[in-house]
């Protein structure tokens, strides 16, 4: 009888695909997985069903697209199936470590189906505080002065930026530094996630395994382990500099322009995080390997969305726009037994993600999943059937407050060359040739392609429809229900400051 194979699925938040090296990337951020990508289905377009974090996940794990419950319904129902629980239901040992992203904690639902489930919130450091709000309480004269000064900066003119400019300066000079990169993080690092699963692992003997792993060394602050820095050949950076380059780029008050001029700083810190994933992935299979389970292993990595760095002008993955840098997510499946084969360049929604795993190691996949299983087309190097759809909420940045859900929706339908960008209110609509502008720097005249125009309108008209025509209104109401009970027992809670 041969062996039931165990599921290792790895997501790293923030993780772009076109900064790890099987991607393409220039710089050395992922040598172990460029290594695993020789012998992985390497899927060169795999498209998240939404941005941020808490529109990305519902497909992730439930084949379910983020808004199919309603704009104001967050997270996973308490019975809806998951990768998680499906294999769980088939005997497997399932555990969870994510490094600290309120959104795929237990209060939203993601613990289902899992045996052990590890969110670490409640090692989170304290929230990220206003540096130079905290100055000013400080400063005596200098904070009434600045107050003055505030009072009056709208009739500063020219004068009020080299005001602004100086304040910040004074600010990063004067607020106490920690003494270590490893003191300013937010999160748990990488290593600390790996440890606690290859303590899990060693736990739980022969018994097939899921095993997911939500890694946070890519995400703003970018403070990575000094370790990191030295693995990708760059120079130490002092605390004092890691600190003032997130603070610069935190700021409200300039434009892309001025940001651009430590954007290649602040890039070297992202990038140094994911080379400490990577190390941490070694670490992770060669556990596996010595445990003699890696060729019984399934390992899938890939990310919940990505990063913006100015490229149309803005930073870090607001639910505002669904453009490439956001969307567009490495995808490696190293399946033991399947013969590699080159994957065509067709949109692979990660909608698909969960029922494709679940047929690879033989098992039904569930009828309320809105993916299907590609492992048939994988093997066999076809393409993917349709479109790959992304959305999100316009603005919803801290849907911790309800109110702030009901917002306009945004709409992307991808195909392999054209891409429509919808957004509901005001209404606008882009459509973009990726073959011409891969950059997605030029929309098309309204005028150009009405054909593939009326395509993929009817394609988002069709999804907009089944949305609302096919929820699960079951679903719905035990979401909402866990929502109320969370509020009437802490009021506070909506108003908690998260991370995405």
């Amino acid at each position: 009888m041969q062996k039931q194979k165990s599921i290792v699925l790895v997501t790293v938040d923030c993780l772009r695909a076109d900064h790890v090296g099987f991607m393409g990337y220039e710089r050395p951020t992922t040598p172990f997985l460029d290594s695993l990508a020789a012998e992985s289905f390497v899927i060169p377009t795999a498209i998240v069903a939404g941005v941020p974090t808490y529109y990305s996940f519902p497909a992730l794990l439930a084949s379910r697209y983020p808004l199919a419950l309603g704009r104001d319904v967050l997270g996973l129902g308490p019975d809806e199936p998951t990768v998680a629980s499906v294999l769980k239901t088939a005997g497997y040992a399932t555990a969870s470590f994510g490094a600290a992203n309120p959104y795929i904690s237990s209060r939203f639902g993601y613990e289902h189906g899992f045996d052990t489930f590890r969110d670490f919130l409640e090692d989170e450091a304290a929230p990220l505080t206003d540096e130079k709000a905290n100055a000013a309480n400080n400063m005596g004269w200098a904070s009434r002065l600045n107050r003055t000064l505030q009072k009056i900066r709208p009739a500063l003119g020219p004068l009020g930026m080299a005001y602004d400019e100086l304040y910040f300066e004074y600010c990063q000079r004067v607020t106490p530094v920690a003494d270590s990169l490893d003191a300013l993080r937010r999160f748990p690092a990488a290593d600390v996630i790996v440890d606690h699963a290859r303590a899990w692992l060693a736990s739980i003997g022969d018994a097939p395994f899921f095993l997911w792993l939500h890694l946070m060394d890519p995400h703003s602050p970018y403070y990575p382990k000094e370790a990191a820095l030295a693995l990708m050949g760059q120079s130490p950076v002092t605390p004092y500099r890691a600190r003032y380059l997130n603070s610069w780029w935190n700021r409200s008050d300039l434009g892309p322009r001025r940001f651009a001029r430590h954007r290649d700083e602040v890039v070297a810190l992202y990038d140094a995080g994911i080379r400490w994933v990577d190390a941490q992935m070694a670490r992770l299979a060669e556990t596996l390997r010595v445990s003699q389970r890696w060729e019984d292993c399934i390992f899938a990595f890939t990310a919940d969305h990505g990063e913006e760095f100015l490229d149309h002008g803005g930073r870090y993955h607001p639910p505002s726009r669904l453009m490439e840098e956001l969307i567009h997510v490495p995808l490696l499946l190293r399946v033991p037994g399947s013969e590699k084969r080159d994957v065509v360049n067709s949109p692979f929604s990660m909608l698909h993600l969960a029922p494709t795993l679940l047929d690879a190691v033989q098992l039904p996949v569930p009828a309320d999943f809105q993916g299907r299983s590609y492992w048939e087309q994988l093997q066999q190097g076809e393409s993917f059937d349709g479109v790959a759809i992304s959305e999100c909420v316009a603005g919803c940045t801290n849907p911790f407050r309800p109110e702030n859900r009901i917002g306009p929706r945004v709409l992307s339908v991808r195909e392999s060359r054209y891409k429509l960008v919808l957004h509901l209110d005001p209404p606008a609509e882009n459509l973009y040739d990726l073959e011409a502008d891969p950059r997605e720097l030029e929309p098309l005249a309204p005028a150009a392609q009405k054909p593939v125009r009326r395509r993929l309108l009817e394609i988002a008209l069709e999804h907009l429809r089944r949305s609302s025509e096919q929820r699960d209104s079951r679903t719905r109401l035990q979401v909402r229900l866990r929502e109320l009970r969370l509020e009437w027992k802490n009021p506070a809670v909506k108003a908690s400051p998260v991370a995405s």
